[in-house]
């Protein structure tokens, strides 16, 4: 893969490259530049003589632009899907409906872009009030590894329909597929300069899009530590930021709950993406009366998981991404096991065979029993392990669901109007699913709470973070 600055496909300045491998083979999927703060300030410059006559375009011919690459997105998904697989890991199947969730993010930006812009009044003694909303200006996003194609879309859609030009730096692991829908942005009409992407080090291309002071907006997604020193880094030039890092969901089952729905939105919640999403099922809370039953189920259900190459047809797991993820997920199962913290009924370890041994791979993980001042509960679980405990009613599943720094997602599963109620308003978390897990559609605010980050993306309303409010008061002469 090259760069793309000012509408060029283009080597690093230093010439330099980083090898992309495939995390199920170790094999070499491709390379990617190996690029450094003065590629990015040249993405800079070349962003901001582009921004004049991109903010100067009408939102509906910003969107028409994404709409058109969206179905060729979509014409070519399949190729697509190869790709992610490839360099990230998961299955097929789910790189596909990734890719076509960055199609439907594209799309449902096009259709925001011909709605209203601003307001209007008329307010007596002061004549007639305008509210106009203005792009920014240069913005940058940063795309973690684990899902680089649909985090992508939600960074692209409402910078670009709003006017502003954008600089994208991909994670070093899962560059290419980020590249690959850059160049149908391109084909699609995006005008030189108002899209770029830069790959390389967080440590230097990361940084400096937070540093650089022509840059007024930063969205990062990824680890709690590093969306840290990106807000420090952006903070003297004042920077609008938007910070997704992570979480360690709750998911409670109360004794009326649909037992087979639950255990599927575990099986779904968990082990999507071989646990790797920020809003996966990481803590599981079951009343005691069904708890024996639901992890016969989950444990039947689990074993069901095949975990291979993602590539391989019946395959519905697949590796981790990379090694330092491997390692750390091995490190947590292992204490847990070394301090008696919980009973590990299936899996723990990596898999068996020939076919697993160059890969990153974990088989699936039920550790049930898991005392409630366990690290398995309050560090994240990034990966497919899953702690399990049981709570005597709803005043203690809700107690220990917001003992966590964290505040991303939860979910509660019930047929109780009154739960549902109650649980609803009282989980501290951005968003709370009832009798489901992990579904995000386009349409509605995605954030967290408390250390989950500040911010949200997703939905009408980003737009507004994209743009600056002007407020214009006419009075008639």
């Amino acid at each position: 893969m090259k760069v793309l600055i000012n509408g060029e496909w283009c080597d690093s300045l230093s010439g330099k490259t980083f090898a992309v491998h495939n995390p199920a083979t170790g094999g070499l999927v491709g390379e990617a530049p190996l690029c450094g703060e003065d590629d990015v300030r040249s993405a800079v410059e070349s962003a901001d003589e582009a921004f004049g006559d991109w903010a100067a375009r009408s939102p509906r011919d910003r969107g028409k632009i994404l709409f058109f690459a969206a179905e060729e997105v979509r014409r070519r998904n399949t190729d697509l899907g190869a790709l992610l697989t490839a360099e990230q890991g998961k299955p097929i199947r789910e790189a596909i409906d990734e890719i076509n969730g960055f199609a439907n993010i594209l799309e449902f930006y096009h259709a925001l872009s011909a709605g209203g812009w601003g307001e209007y009044q008329d307010l007596p003694g002061y004549g007639h009030a305008i509210v106009r909303r203005e792009p920014l200006g240069i913005c940058g996003a940063i795309i973690p590894w684990n899902m680089p194609a649909l985090i992508m879309g939600w960074k692209i859609g409402p910078a670009l329909v709003a006017g502003n030009t954008l600089i994208v730096k991909p994670a070093r692991t899962a560059p290419l597929t980020c590249g690959k829908l850059a160049e149908i942005l391109a084909g699609a009409g995006i005008p030189p300069g108002v899209l770029s992407v830069v790959t390389g080090p967080g440590e230097t291309v990361g940084r400096e899009i937070a540093r650089n002071p022509a840059i007024k907006k930063v969205s990062f997604t990824g680890e709690g530590s590093t969306g840290r020193e990106v807000a420090l880094d952006a903070a003297p030039a004042l920077k609008r930021l938007t910070l997704e890092l992570g979480g360690s969901d709750p998911m409670i089952v109360c004794d009326d709950a649909d037992i087979g729905m639950a255990v599927d939105g575990v099986i779904k919640g968990r082990f999507y993406n071989c646990g790797q999403t920020c809003t996966a099922v990481k803590r599981l809370y079951l009343y005691e009366s069904i708890a024996d039953e639901f992890v016969r189920r989950l444990v039947a259900r689990a074993g069901e998981i095949v975990v291979g190459n993602g590539m391989d047809r019946g395959v519905s797991m697949g590796p981790m991404n990379n090694r330092q993820g491997l390692d750390r997920l091995t490190r947590q199962v292992d204490a847990a096991r070394e301090r008696d913290e919980g009973e590990i009924i299936m899996g723990g370890k990596a898999p068996e065979g020939d076919m697993y041994e160059q890969g990153f791979f974990f088989l699936p993980t039920l550790i049930a029993g898991v005392p409630h001042d366990s690290a398995l509960f309050s560090e994240e679980i990034f990966g497919p392990a899953l702690p399990i405990a049981t709570v005597r009613d709803l005043d203690e599943a809700l107690e220990r669901a917001n003992d966590s720094r964290y505040g991303l997602g939860a979910s509660v599963w019930t047929r109780n109007a009154d739960v549902i109620t109650r649980a609803t308003g009282e989980l501290e978390a951005g968003i709370v699913w009832v009798n489901q897990h992990l579904r995000i559609p386009p349409d509605v605010p995605f954030g967290g709470t408390k250390g989950s980050g500040i911010g949200r993306e997703n939905g009408s309303r980003a737009l507004d973070d994209y743009t600056e409010e002007k407020t214009i008061l006419i009075r008639p002469g």
